[in-house]
């Protein structure tokens, strides 16, 4: 299969479902095409079904567990072909475990999708033993978007009854740390920024020196003003050469004091999506999620791209 496809993971709940449908609006905008992707596990044994129910397959010969299995992702599909004519929506079932279908799933995607149970008005998602594996393997984007997540959500006040994903969006929001600024972060929320039409704004966050001692530099106020001023300026240097190829792109930055998690989880209540990065790590042991990305993980209801680079 071309990498050029946004899949999505189903599995009949109302978080996948929610994620399916972001997923063919993603597809729409970029004009890539859609895979439904479930993965399954026949945990029934046949004494489960045969005491009690006198048969554990169907008359086809399946067994029970996999006859609805095949059902949910057809049906999504077919659900998503009626509300986006023209999308090209292909399905993919995978007996196996879970997690690792999706992480081979996300090797061969442009982007992949899952569903994530919200922590209500004041959470965000709470990702799972499935999600939070594969979010922190994966070596693709993987956008994590919430149950009850609506089309209309992603759209300006005042946008009317357009909810086709024809815009006008959100701001597409950018967590970018100076210290690791990867072209592939920046590459895909301006893309990301540019299929929606929508502005690209970029948090840079940056600690000012604990004021211990006589420290000169933490005392001195100045030196925080000119710590911003090399902050923003930064920014900007490294923004330039992507203004250059998004040229219809607006981009705003914005330099700010304290936790970027924080100043993230602000930005994204009016966010179409979030874009934050995971740095790779190989290694058996060890965080494999950074503390930003789990942050906002927790604490946004904006759907997240959480993109990997090295």
């Amino acid at each position: 299969m071309s990498r050029r496809t946004v899949r999505a993971a189903v599995d009949g709940s109302a978080e996948s479902l929610a994620a399916a449908e972001w997923a063919a609006r993603e597809a729409r905008l970029r004009g890539l095409p859609l895979n439904i992707l479930h993965a399954w596990q026949d945990w029934s044994p046949a004494f489960a079904h045969a005491p009690f129910m006198g048969t554990d397959t169907t008359p086809g010969g399946t067994t029970i567990t996999q006859h609805w299995a095949e059902r949910v992702p057809r049906e999504v599909a077919a659900r998503l072909r009626e509300g986006h004519p023209g999308l090209d929506v292909g399905v993919e079932q995978v007996f196996g475990r879970p997690a690792e279908v999706l992480l081979a799933a996300a090797e061969e995607a442009e982007v992949l999708v899952l569903g994530s149970r919200g922590l209500g008005v004041l959470g965000g998602f709470l990702a799972g033993s499935v999600s939070l594996p594969v979010i922190a393997h994966a070596e693709r984007p993987v956008v994590v978007v919430r149950a009850g997540k609506r089309a209309e959500d992603d759209l300006r006040l005042g946008a009317g009854d357009d909810v086709t994903g024809e815009g006008p969006y959100l701001d597409v929001v950018l967590g970018l740390d100076l210290s690791r600024p990867c072209d592939e972060l920046i590459a895909y929320a301006s893309e990301a920024a540019a299929a929606r039409s929508a502005r690209l704004r970029v948090v840079h966050g940056w600690t000012a020196p604990v004021a211990l001692g006589y420290a000169p530099a933490a005392a001195d106020p100045g030196h925080s003003v000119a710590r911003s001023l090399r902050e923003a300026s930064a920014l900007t240097d490294v923004l330039r050469p992507w203004r250059g190829k998004f040229p219809d792109v607006e981009v705003t930055e914005q330099c700010v004091v304290g936790r970027a998690a924080d100043h993230l989880v602000e930005a994204s209540r009016n966010a179409s999506l979030l874009v934050v990065g995971r740095r790779i790590r190989r290694a058996a042991i060890g965080a494999h999620i950074g503390p930003v990305a789990h942050a906002v993980l927790h604490h946004t209801a904006a759907p997240v791209a959480v993109v990997p680079h090295l």
